[in-house]
């Protein structure tokens, strides 16, 4: 009965290195990204979250690059979630604002001729 219990966790250990992978990235995204929600203005999380998606992109393809074998789950591989990262990357980009993320960095935004500053709540004649 032991040796039977042994032998199935030696033919599943792949999948126990692939659960622990996905949990690693799943955590990589879900503690910055509830952190950013609550501690950043709400203008500037999707700038931070676009951030947020590349980097985890990044670290995902390095990671499916280290590996020899390639770990898949269900025909996912490493591969597929980190240009899963980087195209939701790019929608939170291209949902954001230019002016939110110059903010996000704090340069300063200029206006362009003809519009009004942010606290003027007045038009001149």
């Amino acid at each position: 009965m032991i040796a039977s219990h042994a032998s199935w966790t030696n033919r599943n250990a792949p999948w126990r290195d692939t659960f622990c992978t996905f949990a690693l990235l799943s955590i990589l995204v879900a503690a910055p990204a509830f952190l950013m929600i609550l501690l950043l203005d709400p203008q500037l999380v999707l700038p931070a979250l676009s951030i947020l998606l590349f980097s985890d992109a990044m670290i995902t393809a390095l990671l499916a690059l280290a590996k020899s074998e390639n770990i898949a789950l269900e025909n996912v591989t490493l591969w597929d979630i980190a240009g899963a990262f980087t195209m939701m990357g790019c929608a939170a980009a291209i949902l954001g604002e230019p002016d939110q993320v110059a903010l996000f960095f704090e340069q300063p935004v200029e206006q362009h001729p003809g519009t009004p500053a942010m606290g003027d709540s007045h038009h001149a004649p």
